[in-house]
């Protein structure tokens, strides 16, 4: 599960296509190519490079502009990308990867098993300050037989293996001997993917153009532009007005915004329950939070479903773990934090927080129980479950501050440096359960995913097994009692599960709603000649 905040993939389940597609008489069911189709990021993207990159922004447009050797396809089964086929061993150790042909970077220069040599030894580097060289420390040996098979082995099995591979490849010729912190391709990347980079024009917009001899054959729609929009209520205004033809919407807007004659004539909503959660994460670091009394105290005091009924407008789930509801690895049997504002001042008096002045303030060795908690600017929803938190909190006698930052210097000045008490955060995932980048003791250095610093033997065991074994039931029951170490020891808060709300312009063909999102074959989405809007 990638630190990318928190959109990595659009997965879907249970999708809920809210109006019908109707072409405009007249037009041809074949696609055509031409048009623009503009979204919005809240912030800049921090780095075009995907060893480097750890934010939804930069992933949203890495994901175009790169591929790995296998991807997921629409139902979630993994296909190949880069790769055409491949192999494994009876042993689960050995994997050799047949690369497609014919396939060239955006400069021209061709793709060969040597790019993903490359890449291979980027991420495992020690001097390349990555988020992701977890999986490829697992690799014992890499080889480029020839140009187009690619073999690695493991020393142990790994069951994340395969899924790994997914990482985007990069270019050796462009990288090889470079400073990869310095590299100009941070700012204009190149990659082999179905757009290449065009211009990023700093502060307002990025845009990419389809790329003429992708493999696959070229994208339908001709141009994507990526705006740099902070504020969600500017994004709808500009959606409504068409300065946008994609954005995800806020549970007010789905509910209450939208229902309008102009806007059904002019958008399609979709709606699912979302491949992601929404957290209250403590720094362990921080006295105050190491006694486990105090945080489960603080999840007793927050009541969950007037969350998801006054931010979500109910369109969400109480989450209680990592996993989402719907999934085979989800444990339905863990330790629940009902709201209990009792049982919250009863923990907190257990760990020595009390009242001594009657202030309304606990205390403890003549310290008040406050903290504060900072989230990103440009997500109303979490901005307004802080709010509801504090107030919750301050019934029990906690202090809550909330300090909300604008998204580059959010990441690099707290989350990337630990220097916070508490946040609100999201994950965005995927069907691999692995969590070991996420939760295990080793990943607590800077930049690393591991920022609430959680430490905890079992759960390293747990996390080790749990990318050793194969067989389906058996990782349920190991990844089962993860969820439940978690639950009990509650490193978070777990809150909930929202349902992702897109709306995308309706003259865009070929949305074709899946287990896998709305987003899998945007290369295939066209828009009729009658009904584009731009020229280039």
């Amino acid at each position: 599960m990638r630190f990318i905040l928190f959109f990595l993939l659009s997965l879907l389940a249970g999708c809920e296509q809210q109006q019908a597609i109707i072409p405009a008489e007249g037009d041809a069911a074949k696609p055509v190519h031409g048009d623009t189709f503009i979204e919005a990021s809240i912030g800049e993207p921090n780095n075009l490079l995907p060893v480097l990159s750890s934010d939804s922004a930069s992933s949203d447009i890495n994901r175009l502009v790169y591929n790995g050797l296998i991807r997921y396809d629409k139902n979630l089964q993994l296909e190949g990308e880069l790769a055409e086929s491949w192999e494994i061993s009876e042993d689960n150790l050995t994997f050799t990867f047949h690369l497609r042909r014919n396939v060239t970077w955006h400069d021209g220069a061709p793709f060969t098993s040597d790019d993903v040599l490359f890449t291979y030894e980027l991420y495992i580097n020690p001097e390349v300050p990555t988020s992701y060289a977890e999986d490829f420390l697992q690799v014992a040996k890499a080889e480029a037989v020839d140009p187009y098979t690619f073999r690695v082995t493991y020393e142990k099995p790994y069951a994340p293996a395969l899924e790994s591979w997914g990482t985007s490849i990069h270019p050796k010729h462009l990288l090889e001997n470079q400073d990869i912190t310095k590299s100009p391709l941070s700012r204009r990347p190149v990659g082999t993917g179905p757009y290449k980079f065009f211009k990023w024009d700093a502060g307002e917009k990025l845009e990419l153009l389809a790329n003429p001899d992708y493999f696959e054959g070229q994208p339908n729609i001709h141009r994507v532009v990526y705006r740099v929009i902070p504020d969600s209520s500017t994004q709808f205004l500009e959606l409504q007005s068409g300065g946008l033809d994609f954005m995800g919407l806020t549970p007010i807007q789905y509910q209450t915004q939208t229902d309008t004659p102009a806007f059904t004539r002019n958008f399609n909503k979709y709606r699912y329950l979302s491949f992601s959660y929404t957290y209250l994460g403590f720094n362990l670091t921080k006295p105050l939070f190491q006694d486990k009394r105090v945080r489960q105290a603080i999840s007793h005091a927050i009541n969950k479903q007037e969350l998801i009924d006054g931010v979500l407008l109910g369109l969400g789930q109480a989450a209680t773990g990592p996993y989402k509801p719907d999934t085979w690895v989800y444990n339905a049997n863990v330790k629940r934090y009902p709201y209990n504002p009792e049982l919250s001042r009863s923990l907190l008096a257990e760990a020595g927080w009390t009242d001594s002045d009657g202030d309304g303030v606990l205390d403890k060795d003549g310290q008040k129980l406050a903290f504060t908690i900072v989230t990103n600017q440009g997500n109303d929803l979490r901005s307004k479950t802080a709010e509801i938190i504090q107030r919750r909190l301050k019934e029990v006698g906690i202090v809550i501050e909330i300090r909300v930052v604008e998204w580059a210097t959010f990441l690099k000045e707290f989350i990337f440096t630990g220097s916070f008490d508490a946040t609100i955060l999201g994950w965005s995932g995927g069907p691999e359960p692995d969590q070991f980048n996420i939760w295990h003791s080793s990943k607590t250095a800077p930049r690393e995913l591991n920022f609430v610093k959680f430490s905890n033997p079992e759960i390293d065991e747990l996390l080790e097994k749990g990318r050793r074994t194969f067989a389906q039931a058996e990782r349920k029951q190991i990844y089962d009692r993860f969820q439940e170490i978690l639950a009990e020891e509650q490193p978070y808060t777990f809150l909930y599960v929202a349902e992702a709300l897109p709306a995308v312009a309706k003259r865009f063909r070929g949305i074709e709603p899946s287990p896998a999102g709305i987003t899998y074959n945007f290369i295939k989405w066209w828009v009729p000649k009658s009904e584009q809007k731009y020229t280039r």
